[in-house]
């Protein structure tokens, strides 16, 4: 189940909300700026689905975005739990950092905990399969796949070179909740 969760920046063991309606995260995080839709494919995916064939099932949406936001490319990444390299990316992601383009993904399976550090506030959205988030521009946020990450994402560019942070060097992160499978559905 989708989940978002608002922290005070300064006290990140106590959550001053939770929202597990997919309206009500929506509704909440409009008021930033950020996209939270639930998408369905126009026709089923087989386990193991190539990225071609998940960029099909989901072409309607996609195109309504790229169309609409002027994202010129799309393609699809996929970590399982045996990943050679899923600490070295997992790390890679977990420091605030900005991109001069929205971070837009559509998890088609699995699950990931985008955070938000907006003004004095932690937002946290744990985004599962059917959710797409996009993330505005100059947003501070870091991104935690969990120690065995499983998912499979399309991710939009506006940049056909894919995807470039820019590291704040603020330790924020490491204040607040890592995401632990299993764990993430407590209130």
């Amino acid at each position: 189940m989708s989940r978002l969760r608002i922290f005070d920046e300064q006290r990140p063991e106590q959550a001053l909300s939770t929202l597990h309606d997919h309206a009500a995260i929506e509704r909440a995080l409009a008021q930033f700026g950020v996209r939270f839709e639930r998408w369905e494919a126009l026709h089923p995916l087989a386990p193991g689905a190539s990225p071609e064939e998940v960029i099909a099932a989901y072409r309607k949406d996609i195109d309504r975005l790229m169309a609409a936001e002027g994202y010129r490319a799309v393609d699809v990444i996929s970590l399982h739990p045996e990943h050679p390299d899923r600490a070295a990316l997992r790390k890679k992601f977990l420091d605030e950092h900005t991109h001069a383009e929205d971070e837009v993904r559509f998890f088609v399976a699995g699950s990931g905990l985008f955070t938000l550090h907006l003004e004095a506030r932690v937002v946290e959205i744990l985004c599962e399969q059917g959710d797409l988030i996009g993330v505005p521009d100059g947003t501070r946020h870091w991104f935690d796949m969990g120690p065995a990450p499983h998912f499979v994402a399309i991710r939009l560019f506006g940049n056909p070179e894919g995807w470039v942070a820019r590291f704040t060097g603020d330790g924020i992160a490491a204040r607040f909740p890592r995401y632990e499978p299993g764990q993430a559905a407590a209130a």
